[in-house]
Order: C-alpha cells, then sequence, then structure tokens
C-alpha cells in the first residue's frame, strides 16, 4: 500500500515537473512570437540584414479641372562597373552573348540619342583611375519607357537606380505662380514653397536579409514604416484660359516692343484667380532659359504707380459717402495749381470742359479728380484705400506677395494729396488692383483673393481651404454707380484715344490708365506703365480682366492695352458661357 502511494506521488511530481516545464515553454514562446515579436525582428534584421528607404511621393498641383500641372515622376541613370565592361553579356533571345564594350556602348547610345563615346568615355576614364573601378555613370535621368528599352538589353555590367524628380507638364504655362524646387528638392518659390507642408510627402523604412552571397534571402522583407505620399494642391486656375492669356500677352508685349505684360482674370463672387499670366514667364523645367527677375510672379510681387485706374476707388469713396452723384457737375481746365509747389495736369491738352463725374472717368482726368478728391479729408481717404485693400496683403496668401506702398495722410506732402486721388503718389500691385475691382463688382463687397480650392488629401478631404467671408468696402448703390459710369470709357470720349473696344451683346464696365515709370529722383521718365481693367457683365458682374503693359515703345498710350483686353474679355465671356446682358446701360451723360 506504501509502495503504491509513493508510485502515485512520484507520477503527480513527474506530471508537475513536466507542466511547469511546458508553462515556462509556453510563456517563453508567447514572449517571443507576439511581445517581443517586432523588437526581435528587428534585431536580428539589424545582425543578419540591411535597412532601405521607401521613398514617399511629393504631391501633384492641379489645375481646377484637374489638369496636373506639377508632379513627381521616377527617373533613372544607369551606372556601369567598369571592371567588367571588357568581359560582358547582354541578351539576345533570351540568352546571354559576349558583348565588346564599344558594341554595347552602341546598342544603349541608339536607344538614348547619345554618342557612344558618352558611354565609353566615362568607363575608360575611370579605368584609368582604378583598374578594379565598380563605378562610372553613364545615362542620366531617363523616363520608365527608355529605362524598360535599355534593361531590355540585359548588358551585365549595367545597373539602374531610380530617383525622383519635379516636373511641370506645360512648361511655363502658370510656371510664375507654380513655383519651382532646388537641386536637393527643397522649395524654392510659388505655390510649392506657399504649401509645402501639404505637398511634402515622408519616408518609410523597410528591413530584407540577405545571405552569404550578399543576396536578399525571398520573403525577408518588411515594411518597418510605410511612407506618406504628399497631398494634392488644387487650384483656382483655369488651365486652358491661362495658356490662351500667356500666348496673347507675350505676342502683344513683343509687338508693342514693351518690356513685360500682365494679365489677369478674377471671378468676381468668389474673388477665384483663374488666370495668372505674364511675359517673360518662366518654365520650372528650364529656369536658365528666363533672367532671374522674371521667375518672380509679378502679379503679386511687382509694384507700380496705377495711374488712372485707381481713379474708380477715389470716385467711390465720394459716392459712398453722399459727396457727389454720377451726374455732378464740374467745370475742368486741362491744369490745376491750387496752392504753391502744386501742379496738376490732364494727358492732353485741352479747352475748359463741363463734365460730370461720369465724363471725369470716362475722359479720365487727373484735375477734375483732384477737384473732387480733395473734398474729402485726407483721413477719410485714406481708410477709404485701406478699405479697398491698399497697403496690405490681397489674403491670397502667394509668398513673397508684395504690400504695395501707401503713406500715411500725415506723411503726404501737397503735391501727393492730390496725386493720390488719381493713382500717382502710391504703388500698388496688379493683385490688389484686382482686389480693389472684385470690392466694386461684387456689390461693394471685398472678398480676399485665392488662388487654391486647397489641399486634397490622400482619403479625399480637402485642407487649407482659403476664406470666402467677405468685407463690406462701399453699397451695392455705389458699386452699381461705378458700373454704370465706366460703361462709356469702352465707347471712346471726346479727347480719348481709345477706339471703340465694346463687346457685342455685353455691357462692360473699364477703366484705362497710363502711368510714367519713377525716375528714382522725385521725377519720371517718358516711358509708360499702361493698363485696361474691366468688368462684364455690368448687369450681372461675373469676370474681372486686367492687362498690364510694361513700358511699350511702338505706342504708350492706353491704346496699347486695350485692343488686348477687347480679346481677352471675350475669350473669357465665350470660355464661361457668360450669358449676355439683358439690361439697358445706365447711360449717365458725361458732360452738361
Amino acid at each position: 500500500m506504501t509502495s503504491v502511494r509513493a508510485h502515485r506521488r512520484r507520477t503527480a511530481v513527474a506530471i508537475a515537473t513536466v507542466l511547469v516545464i511546458v508553462a515556462v515553454f509556453v510563456v517563453r514562446l508567447v514572449d517571443v512570437q507576439v511581445v517581443r515579436a517586432d523588437t526581435l525582428d528587428r534585431q536580428a534584421a539589424e545582425r543578419r540584414g540591411d535597412v532601405s528607404v521607401i521613398e514617399g511621393t511629393r504631391g501633384s498641383i492641379l489645375a481646377e479641372d484637374g489638369t496636373v500641372l506639377a508632379r513627381t515622376v521616377l527617373r533613372y541613370n544607369f551606372i556601369a562597373t567598369p571592371k567588367y565592361a571588357d568581359k560582358g553579356t547582354r541578351t539576345e533571345n533570351g540568352k546571354a552573348v559576349k558583348v565588346t564594350l564599344q558594341q554595347a556602348a552602341d546598342a544603349i547610345a541608339a536607344i538614348t540619342g547619345q554618342k557612344a563615346s558618352d558611354i565609353t568615355g566615362p568607363i575608360e576614364d575611370a579605368l584609368k583611375q582604378n583598374k578594379n573601378s565598380e563605378y562610372a555613370l553613364v545615362v542620366k535621368n531617363v523616363d520608365a519607357s527608355t529605362y524598360q528599352k535599355i534593361s531590355a538589353l540585359g548588358i551585365s555590367w549595367l545597373d539602374a537606380k531610380s530617383h525622383q524628380v519635379r516636373v511641370y507638364p506645360d512648361g511655363a504655362v502658370a510656371g510664375n505662380i507654380l513655383g519651382f524646387l532646388n537641386g536637393e528638392g527643397t522649395a524654392q518659390a510659388g505655390l510649392e514653397k506657399e504649401y509645402d507642408k501639404c505637398l511634402a510627402s515622408s519616408n518609410g523604412e523597410q528591413t530584407y536579409q540577405v545571405g552569404a552571397d550578399g543576396v536578399t534571402i525571398p520573403g525577408s522583407t518588411k515594411v518597418q514604416k510605410a511612407a506618406k505620399n504628399g497631398g494634392d494642391v488644387v487650384t483656382t486656375i483655369d488651365p486652358d484660359l491661362q495658356w490662351f492669356s500667356q500666348d496673347e500677352i507675350e505676342k502683344t508685349v513683343k509687338e508693342l516692343g514693351a518690356q513685360f505684360g500682365m494679365v489677369s482674370v478674377v471671378s468676381v463672387k468668389d474673388a477665384k484667380i483663374k488666370v495668372a499670366a505674364q511675359y517673360p514667364s518662366a518654365d520650372p523645367n528650364n529656369l536658365d532659359a528666363t533672367g532671374t527677375q522674371y521667375w518672380k510672379a509679378m502679379m503679386f510681387q511687382d509694384m507700380y504707380e496705377p495711374g488712372s485706374i485707381f481713379k474708380p476707388v477715389t470716385a467711390a469713396a465720394l459716392l459712398d459717402t453722399g459727396m457727389v452723384t454720377p451726374t455732378t457737375q464740374l467745370v475742368v481746365p486741362d491744369t490745376l495749381s491750387p496752392q504753391e509747389g502744386v501742379f496738376v495736369s490732364d494727358s492732353e491738352s485741352h479747352p475748359v470742359q463741363n463734365l460730370t463725374l461720369t465724363g471725369v472717368l470716362t475722359e479720365s482726368s487727373n484735375v477734375g479728380m483732384s477737384e473732387l478728391g480733395t473734398k474729402m479729408s485726407d483721413k477719410e481717404r485714406y481708410d477709404f484705400m485701406r478699405k479697398f485693400g491698399f497697403g496690405s496683403t490681397t489674403g491670397a496668401n502667394f509668398p513673397g506677395e508684395s504690400a504695395g506702398l501707401l503713406s500715411k495722410p500725415s506723411q503726404w506732402d501737397a503735391q501727393t494729396r492730390y496725386a493720390t486721388t488719381f493713382g500717382q503718389g502710391l504703388s500698388t500691385t496688379q493683385a490688389q488692383m484686382m482686389s480693389a475691382y472684385q470690392a466694386i463688382a461684387n456689390g461693394g463687397v471685398r472678398v480676399p483673393l485665392s488662388l487654391i480650392a486647397g489641399c486634397r488629401q490622400a482619403d479625399g478631404t480637402m485642407t487649407d481651404v482659403p476664406s470666402s467671408t467677405g468685407t463690406r468696402v462701399v453699397s451695392k448703390q455705389t458699386s452699381q454707380e461705378i458700373l454704370g459710369m465706366l460703361e462709356n470709357v469702352l465707347k471712346g470720349g471726346p479727347i480719348s484715344t481709345l477706339p471703340n473696344l465694346e463687346i457685342p451683346g455685353y455691357l462692360v464696365a473699364a477703366k484705362t490708365g497710363t502711368a510714367q515709370e519713377p525716375d528714382g529722383n522725385g521725377g519720371y521718365k517718358q516711358s509708360y506703365y499702361v493698363s485696361v481693367m474691366g468688368v462684364a457683365p455690368v448687369d450681372d458682374p461675373q469676370y474681372i480682366v486686367s492687362v498690364n503693359i510694361g513700358f511699350p515703345t511702338t505706342i504708350t498710350s492706353s491704346l496699347a492695352a486695350g485692343p488686348l483686353f477687347k480679346t481677352m474679355m471675350s475669350q473669357v465671356l465665350k470660355t464661361f458661357r457668360v450669358q449676355p446682358s439683358t439690361a439697358p446701360p445706365a447711360d449717365y451723360p458725361d458732360t452738361y
């Protein structure tokens, strides 16, 4: 009996011991395969394998309709191992056959368009320096199609390495707005820079194990950290209209012997920029083809004295305060010298004219606008200019945008006090002028200009959506009266050199400007900056077009910009299928 109990105890102890051992092994197995699996895998990979980077892809910049304006693509370099080049093989009909360096070079050059010496030269130079050389770059930056053709040759001593490259499929189309990256892939200008956080990608990491022969062990690759691609910046640019505008401004600048030119288009209701064209323009694919002074976006970064296109701003301030009406009467000589040290003149000599406020705008009279504008206090007029956006950026969030130059009234001398009524004595950008006209056209409400619709993330959500909140600058009645008065401008007036530029079927409000180039010493050169800005249709304002020509030589008046304005506005109305006007013209009188 005692023997039986002892046997049972021994059996129980043995079983318990086995269970403890099994439990230890189970715990250890769970620890190794579950709890510390990732850590041990990583340690094993570090001991027996390599780590490689998984590159994320920078996001694209898109036009309003989805057209790709900037994207990242793979390009390939082919590297030779020079020490094997004289005893290499290539693939023919699925078999490896011997090939000389010259034969291989001829085959590669036939695909790339290089000379055979472009292939053999780097290899021979490398061997002269080191007979056991393992590196010579022989083909650079080829696309996927060329990569496949070269790879298909099966040249044993040739290997390919991929890298990412930023490309701009439409070249200079919107190039100055898009910006560019430097050689290290860092954003330098334009939307590339402003929205770098949206576009930027982040790299991932993977590990793989290699055998004693240096070959990757199949199935050993593990992603440790996934790469993240950048988001896409969706712009408000209409790509076809942008292309058309750039083509037209280039032709006009060349025909007029001008230094440069700009065309911009903004939609009235939402202040979206549809076109931001200039000439000369920069192609981000080949910046060296354009002078560095034209790499910038002139619409946002070039300041100029606006001249007479500023007069509607002064007129709007006068109307909004109730000091004048469109038919207010004024006796206007061709010169004015109201006090010592002040002299104002119209662009052309003329007899004394009996003009209404409408006539002052139509005939673009500096004298008439000075007489009326200075009836307001300097501070009151300055405050209106600030509300119209002068002296500050437009809200478009373009990097390097200029705020222009608008000094406070306390800094105005007597001449500046008068000059600022008709667009001299201050500096603006084309974007600021577009913003001011947007307010006038939009019932007196200024909405910040926008160049992007937002940043589209990988899941389709949109971030960085610009604000569309508007600020009232003048009343709706003032807006309507200014547009009604500006209908007369394109008809051409008694002293105007502008021909009839009306667009059949549409009521168009516009203003011309001719400003002299400052000489830097308080005077002006005999060269002119000419412009036309306008809105259509007046009875339901939809689009604003601005044409600016820098210092033309064949024609120096507003006539230089007028024909292109008509071409552009006509194309805009056609592109966006804007319905013709149905209301009668305001028909305010110019004279009395």
